[in-house]
């Protein structure tokens, strides 16, 4: 790097390794890039213009993309952030999301992340990773995906839990509180999320089930990565509450899931 470098901050496993130079990005190069490069410029073919455009990969592990300009919220995320409009805004991003990748299909050679990706597999690339922090915003709506690391194919359902956990989100408050502008409706920003994705009634009944599903993959992901010593995860439990509050958020979607369904569905 040089010192015309500028550092781009967020995010937990590429911390202080992202670096933006002009136009392009360079960061760490996940272990599947070559064939989420075809399929970033796929997308683009498809007329998804909405997510970075790969520019090459280099001889040191790391991958250059082009640099999507707007702002990104980052913890604790500000009111702004958090505005219905924003988050119906996500739920149309995504399903542009997944019309395209529909359109592109998935390589049945790449080897995806298993990290967060959907138990029961599916035809689409989902994201999987959708928090605020990799969304792009601009004049109050989401603009932009980035960071794709953790694609893998799934339900386009799943991918949408998925969101849901970050964006809505499906926290109990105390949980929510620490990152979260205090007085968020849960129920009723669900259902502005599956408003601007456009969820059918039958995939409405089914979100807060899949909800619970896509949060006990991510106490697994946890579980692994702290198993393995990783300073960043152990760290981050032990700041936020430890398995307790994991037990907590079961509990609390576990007991809301019929008010969820009534919100989604009403």
């Amino acid at each position: 790097m040089t010192a015309e470098d500028e550092a781009l901050v967020g995010g937990m496993a590429n911390a202080g390794a992202v670096f933006r130079r002009d136009t392009v990005v360079d960061r760490p190069a996940p272990r599947n890039a070559p064939a989420l490069h075809a399929y970033l410029r796929a997308l683009k073919d498809h007329g998804f213009d909405a997510a970075p455009t790969p520019v090459a990969l280099t001889a040191d592990g790391r991958e250059q993309l082009t640099f999507l300009p707007g702002d990104v919220a980052l913890p604790p995320f500000p009111e702004r952030a958090m505005s219905r409009t924003v988050l119906a805004s996500v739920g149309a991003l995504v399903r542009r999301l997944h019309e395209a990748g529909a359109a592109v299909g998935v390589d049945p050679r790449a080897e995806w992340p298993h990290d967060l990706a959907d138990p029961e597999g599916g035809t689409v690339l989902c994201h999987n990773d959708v928090c605020p922090e990799n969304v792009v915003l601009r004049e109050g709506r989401a603009a932009a995906l980035i960071d794709f690391d953790m694609a893998a194919p799934g339900r386009p359902l799943w991918d949408l839990a998925m969101t849901a956990r970050y964006w809505v989100p499906m926290l109990d408050p105390t949980s929510a509180a620490a990152y979260y502008p205090r007085g968020l409706d849960a129920p009723a920003r669900l259902r502005v999320l599956a408003d601007g994705y456009g969820l059918s009634p039958r995939e409405r009944a089914e979100l807060p089930a899949v909800v619970e599903q896509a949060t006990d993959v991510c106490r697994t992901f946890v579980a692994r990565r702290v198993a393995d010593g990783d300073r960043v995860f152990v760290e981050a439990l032990a700041e936020r509450g430890g398995w307790e509050r994991w037990d907590r958020l079961h509990a609390w979607l576990s007991n809301h899931r019929e008010t969820f369904t009534t919100a989604l569905l009403r």
